[in-house]
């Protein structure tokens, strides 16, 4: 068999094992592989989130092992260092009072990354949950929830965040059941989409048909076709997490000193600005890192878990 040039084309052997390679170049050869694999190599090629994953695992290193490194504690005082600048011996500088900033910006990393990662956690579970009985069950119920949803998102956070910190106290695991509170309804949103779009599909109808109930249709079937939007959002509220809980600690109303946390250490070095800016820009560098690596990380696992991407 030839083409219209005259030059043999090739067979249908021949074709299927081009295709073949091209695919395996190209890492496309899905039916070898598995959905995990085929998930971590479109994210292995973005690159950017290749780097903000491995930017975030040193920051998290560093939170945990830092302080055990360093001969001081985050309390201790050295009065003969009082308010300095970087040095061998405390080379993030001092405090108003000697307390090394290396360390206390390492504790307050840890603090915040841990308030964050609570909040993501209560956060995704409040609102999938809400979510996933607004979208299947729909009707009236879907409508109470919808307007509950529409009234938690005009409400303007960081106001009844300021309102509500200064009542109800300032501890960690207060402000972030207070920020889960908040800030639940962009998944539900999300969750509430996707159910809607899954319910009416084949494999629900049948499931339905064989007699299985509600809550094992929407958590046993539906829920684990929303698992990649669900991740996607619950690593972006890190980032939002953390900037909300920083502002807060600026303004006095998050986690307060003693207990070191990135928003707090930056409000307590804003005096000293324009003699010792590093105090102020050390942690708030750590705060501005961690949030474009947790976006970054949050476009590549969008790019990953979406099926039908071929590249990253």
């Amino acid at each position: 068999m030839t083409d219209t040039t005259g030059v043999p084309a090739p067979d249908q052997d021949q074709r299927a094992a081009a295709a073949a390679e091209l695919a395996e170049r190209e890492g496309m050869n899905i039916t070898s592989r598995s959905f995990g694999r085929q998930t971590f190599d479109r994210f292995r090629r973005h690159k950017l989130a290749m780097i903000s994953a491995f930017v975030l695992v040193l920051l998290t290193l560093s939170f945990i092992i830092g302080p055990w490194l360093s001969p001081y504690t985050f309390s201790e005082q050295d009065f003969t260092a009082l308010n300095q600048g970087p040095s061998l011996e405390h080379p993030f500088g001092t405090d108003t009072i000697g307390r090394d900033i290396m360390v206390r910006t390492f504790l307050g990393g840890r603090f915040s990354l841990r308030i964050a990662l609570f909040v993501s956690l209560l956060t995704t579970l409040i609102g999938t949950v809400i979510g996933a009985v607004a979208g299947y069950f729909g009707g009236t119920l879907d409508t109470v929830l919808n307007q509950v949803v529409n009234l938690f998102l005009i409400v303007p956070t960081l106001v009844v965040l300021l309102v509500v910190g200064v009542r109800f106290g300032t501890s960690p695991n207060g402000i972030a059941v207070l920020l889960a509170l908040l800030l639940w309804p962009s998944i539900a949103r999300v969750v509430r989409g996707l159910f809607m779009q899954y319910k009416e599909q084949e494999f629900v109808l049948a499931a339905r048909a064989a007699g299985a109930r509600a809550p094992r249709i929407m958590f046993r079937h539906i829920l684990p076709n929303t698992f990649g939007p669900i991740v996607v959002n619950a690593t972006l509220l890190i980032g939002v997490a953390i900037i909300l809980e920083s502002t807060l600690s600026f303004l006095s109303v998050g986690v307060q000193d003693p207990t070191p946390t990135l928003g707090n250490l930056i409000e307590k070095a804003k005096g000293s600005l324009d003699t010792k800016p590093s105090a102020v820009l050390i942690p708030g560098g750590f705060i501005v890192a961690i949030a474009l690596c947790i976006n970054f990380l949050g476009d590549g696992l969008r790019d990953a878990l979406d099926p039908t991407a071929r590249k990253a």
